[in-house]
């Protein structure tokens, strides 16, 4: 196979040790394609601030960044407690909403009003990512009485999961609000939303985008098994799906989360969307310099499959070695590419004409052995479907006059954004452009086979070419 540039994308979570123009600057060098900001805890000062630093230094680099704004959606969480409860199995603790007390020794309040309707006697609540079980054995007006299951140490505004369990939670807070209008206003790239549960979930957020006029991508978080089960809609109206192995994994079965990795991953490169692998992948590496070798294979296991990114969270955030993180994913992904990927493309579901004229160019390009497949989009669509195809020895270098595009194509799988401007009397003379920026950055050599796909307007009317060309 051909020594190609990686095609996996690479996110990585932006906190407190990484929030720096220079430590970004690194972070960009080491290869981090796109930067997450978590609004569960970031600032608005803070996300000014950093938003300005990445775009800034994407500037100076010449170098596509993008900026992902992760929206912290409806939480459940205990309330603040005066001291930490220490729990032991076989021991009782009441949780109380509605503002009500509990004659319990032990008891703390929950911020969601609907906790003791949603249960019944029997059901699990798992609390602090699932290191506390504690088990319903009875409902008393707004007071759930449990038995703890395991021991462990509960404080102060924990985050409870409900595992099976359908809650009556909205689709986004008022504080996500405020954090999207912020997003909005700073120009960020993609929102992810968190706990997406159906459809009607991301058609909120595209009301509010639509609204507003504003071209930000929606990346559904799924991170239950109400959005598992609801996962083909979900897909067919988000912009992309983000696999959130944290909640997931509390949420679903061990044993099952591999294979519902697998199976999102399978179903939305058939259908055509970009997805995204997230959370515990060099988890260890937040504390020391070298990772698991089941956490190397984790990760492996991911761009075989061919994701279109994989994501770092408290390694880069808080962690001691974020560089190191993303030298070491860069590395794992590019060895992982050159063995090959599962092939989940040829499963693609093609959805209008343009995709299957995409799959013709990259049947082209790989009839040809072309050095390139060079794509000019003012849409990203063309770039899109390139990206869906998952074409084996070439890379795609995809060239927009869309600031805004140039960003959001870091998400593509195998795709090399660029920016430049388009000269719309003389399309000509956009290609030779483009061309001497390839040669310049040593992308495509002279006598070498390339492939053209460009967007022409004939009578107002976006027409798609396809052309073979040896660079000059």
């Amino acid at each position: 196979m051909i020594n190609l540039p990686r095609r996996t994308s690479i996110i990585a979570t932006i906190g407190t040790v990484t929030e720096s123009a220079e430590m970004l600057e690194k972070l960009m060098k080491a290869g981090m394609n796109i930067a997450r900001i978590n609004m569960s805890h970031a600032k608005h000062d803070q996300v000014r601030k950093v938003v300005t630093n990445i775009r800034e230094t994407s500037q100076r680099r010449n170098y596509a960044a993008g900026i992902l704004m992760d929206v912290q959606g409806p939480a459940i969480r205990t309330g603040e407690l005066q001291e930490a409860m220490h729990l032991k199995p076989g021991e009782r603790v009441a949780l109380t909403v509605r503002g009500e007390t509990s004659d319990e020794h032990r008891s703390v309040h929950v911020n969601y009003d609907h906790l003791v309707d949603d249960l019944k006697v029997g059901d699990t609540v798992l609390i602090d990512n699932g290191e506390i079980h504690l088990k319903v054995y009875a409902k008393h007006r707004n007071q759930l009485h449990c038995e703890v299951i395991t021991d462990g140490v509960l404080g102060s505004r924990r985050h409870i999961n409900l595992p099976g369990v359908r809650v009556n939670l909205p689709a986004l807070t008022d504080k996500d609000l405020k954090d999207i209008d912020l997003g909005i206003d700073l120009g960020v790239d993609f929102f992810a939303m968190s706990f997406v549960r159906e459809a009607s979930d991301i058609l909120k957020l595209k009301g509010i985008l639509d609204y507003r006029k504003a071209p930000q991508k929606i990346i559904a978080k799924l991170e239950d098994q109400q959005g598992i089960s609801n996962l083909d809609e979900i897909i067919e109206v988000a912009d992309a799906v983000m696999v959130a192995r944290g909640d997931l994994g509390i949420e679903c079965p061990y044993e099952e989360l591999p294979i519902i990795q697998r199976r999102m991953v399978k179903k939305c490169i058939s259908k055509g969307r970009p997805v995204i692998v997230a959370t515990h992948m060099l988890e260890s590496m937040i504390e020391n310099p070298s990772p698991t070798r089941a956490e190397i294979t984790d990760v492996a296991n991911a761009v075989f499959e061919q994701a279109d990114a994989i994501m770092l969270s408290g390694e880069t955030s808080t962690g001691k070695y974020p560089v190191q993180c993303i030298e070491l994913m860069n590395r794992i992904a590019r060895r992982t590419e050159r063995s090959g990927g599962a092939g989940y493309a040829e499963l693609a579901e093609l959805d209008s004409e343009q995709a299957k004229l995409m799959k013709a160019a990259c049947v082209l390009t790989d009839e040809l052995e072309a050095k390139a497949l060079v794509i000019f989009t003012r849409t990203g669509s063309t770039a899109r479907h390139a990206a869906w195809l998952r074409p084996e020895n070439t890379t795609i270098y995809a060239f927009t006059n869309d600031a805004k595009l140039y960003n959001q194509m870091t998400l593509n799988w195998g795709t090399d954004p660029f920016l430049i401007q388009f000269d719309e009397d003389e399309p000509s003379n956009t290609v030779d452009a483009a061309l001497e920026v390839l040669k310049k950055y040593g992308r495509i050599k002279q006598r070498e086979t390339i492939v053209l796909v460009t967007e022409v307007r004939v009578k107002n009317k976006m027409v798609v070419t396809i052309q073979m060309k040896e660079v000059e």
